[in-house]
C-alpha cells in the first residue's frame, strides 16, 4: 500500500507534477492520479480509446480540449449527445456562451430569452442563428452526402439520442419534405459495434453519464468489455443512475473486464479532467507516443 504524503506549494509548479503528487493525499487525488495514469497506459499499450461526453461539458470550456485530443490521436471513437453537436456547430460559427450565476432570477432569464444551463448562458438569438445554418447545411448534405464520405474514410461520430434536441426537430422538419433521407439509429449502433473487437485492446474515458457514456460502454460488452476504464462523474451510485454507476459495477455486466485497469472519478468534471488529461499527456509525450 502506497503512504500518505503531505503536498506542499513550490514556486513554478507544473499541472502534471500537482497531479502525479495528488496521487498520494488520498480521497479524490489518488483517483485522479490513478485516472491519468490509466489514460496513458490506454495509449502505451495500443488501446483502441472511446472517448464520451454530455452536452453540457461542450457548452462550456471542454469543447476545445476535447477537440485537441481528438486531433493528437487521444481519442479513436467519439460518443456524445444532440446538444454536444449543435453547440460545438454554435461555437465553430462564432456564438459565444456567457458566465452568469447558479442563483439567477429564472424567470427575468427567460424573458429576456436567455437560457441557462449551471451558471453557463446560451441565448435564445444563438439557437435561431443555429437553425439558419442548419437547414441550408442539411441540404447540401442530402444533395452531398458528407456524411457518407466520413462513413467511408473511417471517421466515427455517433449521437444515438440524435432527436433529442433542437438538431433532432430540424431533422424531422427536413425530412417532411425528403422523406427519403433517414438518420438510422440501428445502422449507427451496428457501426459502433464493429468499430473494435474481442482481439482489439479497449479504453474509454467516460466524462458525466446517460446515453453517450451507455451506449459506448454497450457497444464495448459485445465485444468483451473494456481493458481500461475512466469514469469520471459528480453522479453517486445510490439512485441506480447510469451516471452514477461506477467502473467496479460495470465489472458485473461485462462491460468493464475483471481484471481491467479501472478508476472512478467523483468530482465536477470541468476541473478534475483537465488535471486527469494534463498529467496523462505529459506521460505519452516523454515517451514518444503523441507529437
Amino acid at each position: 500500500m502506497e503512504k500518505v504524503k503531505d503536498i506542499l506549494w513550490e514556486e513554478g509548479m507544473k499541472v502534471s507534477d500537482l497531479v502525479e503528487r495528488l496521487g498520494n493525499v488520498g480521497f479524490q487525488g489518488v483517483r485522479i492520479g490513478k485516472a491519468a495514469e490509466i489514460i496513458a497506459d490506454m495509449k502505451r499499450n495500443g488501446a483502441k480509446i472511446y472517448l464520451t461526453f454530455t452536452s453540457n461539458m461542450v457548452t462550456s470550456g471542454l469543447r476545445g480540449l476535447f477537440a485537441q485530443l481528438i486531433g493528437m490521436g487521444m481519442a479513436d471513437v467519439v460518443v456524445t449527445t444532440t446538444g454536444g453537436i449543435e453547440e460545438d456547430i454554435m461555437k465553430a460559427t462564432g456564438e459565444d456562451f456567457l458566465i452568469g450565476e447558479y442563483r439567477s432570477d429564472d424567470v427575468s432569464l427567460h424573458e429576456k430569452g436567455i437560457n441557462r444551463i449551471g451558471n453557463l448562458m446560451i441565448t435564445n438569438e444563438s439557437y435561431a442563428k443555429f437553425e439558419d445554418w442548419m437547414l441550408p447545411t442539411l441540404k447540401r448534405i442530402y444533395g452531398n452526402s458528407i456524411l457518407f464520405q466520413a462513413a467511408k474514410n473511417d471517421v466515427p461520430v455517433f449521437c444515438p439520442a440524435i432527436t433529442d434536441g433542437s438538431l433532432g426537430f430540424h431533422l424531422y422538419m427536413f425530412q417532411q419534405d425528403h422523406p427519403d433521407f433517414v438518420v438510422d439509429v440501428v445502422r449507427d449502433f451496428s457501426a459502433l459495434v464493429s468499430s473494435s473487437s474481442f482481439d482489439d485492446k479497449k479504453g474509454v474515458i467516460a466524462l458525466g453519464g446517460g446515453v453517450s457514456k451507455h451506449h459506448a460502454i454497450f457497444g464495448l460488452l459485445l465485444n468483451g468489455g473494456s481493458d481500461y476504464a475512466v469514469y469520471m462523474t459528480t453522479a453517486r451510485p445510490y439512485s441506480g443512475s447510469v451516471g452514477g454507476a461506477t467502473t467496479s459495477e460495470g465489472k458485473t455486466w461485462g462491460k468493464v473486464k475483471v481484471d481491467a485497469n479501472e478508476a472512478t472519478v467523483i468530482g465536477d468534471v470541468s476541473i478534475t479532467f483537465p488535471l486527469v488529461i494534463s498529467r496523462a499527456l505529459e506521460i505519452v509525450k516523454k515517451e514518444g507516443l503523441i507529437g
